[in-house]
């Protein structure tokens, strides 16, 4: 018989893990190539030979996700896996319209099929969207374990934007390897609150030798998700975070409402800035698809180094990238804070925009006629370059930054800055650590 055709539709991360566990040593199928959408400047390249295995010798190219109808014709694709995360239940369908007019199958791969067993226990942090407060519900995880005396490593969901091979497995445990791994500004916003509190963290592509490598060191393995995606290791308990800032969309995102069916525990963040009425409709529909889950309150109250600074003041708001992209939301935590302290306005950003900002807002923001928010788009040098010089030619008198990491380490910024952070702080009982006793005991 002949191998199957197949095309692994993704955004770098997913797609790669998915090829590694499923399809790299299977001769009953030909990855003829990857497909990249959302991420920056990640097609055009090769998953190189080193990482393919001894089916690929000559590796496997990344192509653009805008020419899928001529990839499948062109290449005689018989079956097109979707492999990346964060996709409304709509899209996904949309998507699959396509590669079916084109002649192709579509399939997506079961959780269970892509996840890796570990020696240690595995507590796994995921989502519903990108944007819930996965980081902050993972780093009270982490405190909790870490009281208990637990050896805590996380293992942080991939961000490979880089070199491949150079990237199969990643280790952090001080600021100083955030740059000898090249970090880009959203790799950095989810290693460096690791790092800061003393915790390892392993990233990468490879993520088998990852999960061998960070057991010889942990009591416990965290995985810490990314976007709404499934995780990569096999959970003795699953916490999945929701979000009633935007309700509804917990039944209603690929593969978020996996993650909600799966659950051990669902955390409900950010119930003291949200709706009454929205936080009883993401109520319900966790109650509707999965009764037995244990159900969390949680709030991400905000701390700012100096309020006076915003208060008065004309702000630019700085937010985490891809949480106001492809996780849709419209502010976060700086907005809340220019808010709270009393700015006088918050700017827009757009007639300041240069090279690859102009690009996000004409993607993600041409449907909407305010955009008083700043994403800290950081995937390259080049990228960081058109961010700081976006920062720095805005007319404000302070700028606000609201993202994990301290951008001024890593840009120039020619105007006082103000930092917002935030944690996660349950509300009443049951609590994260009544649900993590059997891992604390």
């Amino acid at each position: 018989m002949s191998k199957i055709r197949t095309l692994i539709l993704g955004a770098a991360g997913r797609d790669f893990h998915n090829f590694n566990v499923v399809y790299r040593n299977d001769p009953d199928y030909e990855v003829a190539a990857f497909t990249a959408t959302q991420i920056p400047d990640i097609d055009g390249r090769m998953y190189p030979p080193k990482l393919a295995g001894d089916l690929y010798p000559e590796g496997i190219p990344i192509l653009s996700e805008e020419d899928l109808e001529d990839i499948i014709r062109d290449r005689g694709i018989e079956l097109c896996v979707m492999s990346y995360s964060d996709l409304s239940n709509d899209s996904v369908m949309e998507l699959c319209a396509r590669v079916n007019s084109a002649g192709s199958d579509f399939t997506l791969l079961g959780a269970e099929r892509t996840m890796l067993r570990s020696s240690k226990p595995v507590i796994s942090v995921c989502a519903v969207r990108t944007g819930c407060g996965k980081s902050q519900t993972t780093r009270r995880v982490i405190e909790i374990l870490q009281k208990a005396g637990r050896k805590v490593v996380a293992v942080r969901h991939p961000m490979p934007y880089g070199d491949l091979v150079a990237q199969r497995v990643q280790r952090f445990e001080k600021i100083e390897d955030l740059k000898k791994h090249n970090c880009t500004i959203e790799e950095m916003e989810e290693y460096e609150p690791h790092i800061r509190r003393g915790n390892v963290i392993y990233a990468g592509v490879d993520y088998e030798a990852i999960l061998r490598e960070a057991e010889k060191e942990a009591d416990i393995i965290l995985w810490d998700g990314g976007n709404n995606d499934t995780s990569f290791y096999r959970p003795d308990l699953l916490i999945t975070v929701v979000d009633p800032h935007r309700p509804g969309h917990e039944v209603s995102y690929y593969p978020g409402q996996t993650n909600l069916r799966m659950a051990d525990v669902v955390v409900i963040n950010k119930i003291d800035s949200a709706y009454p009425e929205d936080v009883d409709t993401v109520r319900d529909n966790i109650r509707a698809v999965n009764p037995e889950a244990v159900i969390v309150d949680a709030a991400s109250p905000i701390t700012v180094d100096d309020p006076s600074a915003i208060t008065g003041a004309s702000v630019l708001v700085v937010e985490d990238g891809p949480t106001l992209t492809h996780g849709d939301m419209e502010y976060g935590a700086g907005f809340v804070a220019a808010e709270k302290y009393g700015a006088e306005d918050c700017i827009d950003p757009r007639p300041y925009a240069v090279g690859t900002i102009i690009e996000t807002y004409e993607k993600y923001y041409a449907d909407r006629e305010d955009a008083y928010i700043l994403p800290a788009m950081g995937y390259g040098e080049d990228q960081m370059k058109d961010l700081q010089q976006t920062i720095n030619a805005s007319d404000c008198d302070t700028v606000i930054i609201a993202t994990p990491i301290d951008l001024t380490r890593v840009i120039k910024i020619n105007k006082p800055v103000v930092r917002v952070g935030y944690d996660l702080q349950e509300i009443g009982k049951p609590d994260l650590p009544q649900v993590l006793r059997r891992f604390t005991d």
